[in-house]
C-alpha cells in the first residue's frame, strides 16, 4: 500500500485552479501529492484541460512529461501536427472533441495561432462553427491575440456573432483588450449605419 495520503476533493480543485495560471504552484504540489496528476475537479476539469483552454503551453508541457494524457485539444492548442493527425487517424470522431467547460476543438487551434493546425482540422471535418456557450474559435483567436487565425476564421464563415460564457462576442473582447488590428477585422459586422441621421 502506498503512504501517499488520500486526496480530498478540495485539494484536487486547487491543483486544477493552479493549473491555469501557476506553474510554481503546480511543480510543488505535484511533487508532494503525484496522484493529483490526472484528477477530476467538481466541475469535470483536469489539471492538463485547464492548462489547455487557457493557452499555458508552460503548464501543459510540464503535466505531460510527468505523465498527463495528451488529447487532441491540448495537442492543437500546443500545435503538435503529427500528434493531431495521430489522434484522428485513430478516433476520426475526434473531429468533434471538446475540451473543459464544453469548449469546442477548433478553439483550441485558434488560440494556438497555427493556422496550419487550423488547416488540418478543417479538412477532417472539424466545424469552425461548433455549438458553445462557452467560447468559440473567433474567441480563441482574440484571446491569443492573433491576426492571421482571425483573417482566417473570418474567410471560412466563422460566425462573429457567437458570444462567449460572458455574452460578449470577440469583437466585443477585441475591443476590451485594444487589438485594434482584429476589431477592425470584425468591426463591419457590428458598426451602426452612420449614414443615417447624423451626418456633418
Amino acid at each position: 500500500m502506498s503512504d501517499q495520503p488520500q486526496l480530498s476533493q478540495e485539494m484536487i480543485n486547487d491543483f486544477v485552479v493552479a493549473a491555469h495560471s501557476d506553474l510554481d504552484k503546480v511543480r510543488t504540489q505535484l511533487a508532494e501529492h503525484p496522484a493529483l496528476l490526472n484528477e477530476n475537479a467538481v466541475w469535470l476539469e483536469t489539471p492538463i484541460q485547464a492548462a489547455a483552454h487557457v493557452g499555458n503551453r508552460e503548464i501543459a508541457e510540464f503535466l505531460l512529461d510527468q505523465g498527463a494524457p495528451l488529447d487532441i485539444c491540448t495537442a492543437a492548442m500546443l500545435g503538435q501536427r503529427d500528434d493531431v493527425a495521430a489522434l484522428l487517424a485513430e478516433t476520426p470522431e475526434l473531429v468533434n472533441a471538446v475540451g473543459a467547460h464544453n469548449i469546442p476543438l477548433m478553439f483550441f487551434a485558434a488560440l494556438n495561432g497555427d493556422t496550419a493546425v487550423a488547416q488540418q482540422l478543417y479538412d477532417a471535418g472539424t466545424p469552425i462553427n461548433a455549438d458553445s456557450d462557452s467560447q468559440s474559435a473567433l474567441h480563441g483567436a482574440v484571446l491569443g491575440a492573433h491576426v492571421a487565425m482571425t483573417r482566417w476564421l473570418m474567410d471560412r464563415d466563422a460566425n462573429p456573432y457567437a458570444v462567449d460564457f460572458e455574452g460578449k462576442t470577440a469583437f466585443d473582447r477585441a475591443e476590451e483588450r485594444g487589438l485594434t488590428e482584429i476589431a477592425d477585422i470584425l468591426r463591419p459586422f457590428f458598426a451602426v449605419d452612420e449614414d443615417a441621421g447624423g451626418g456633418a
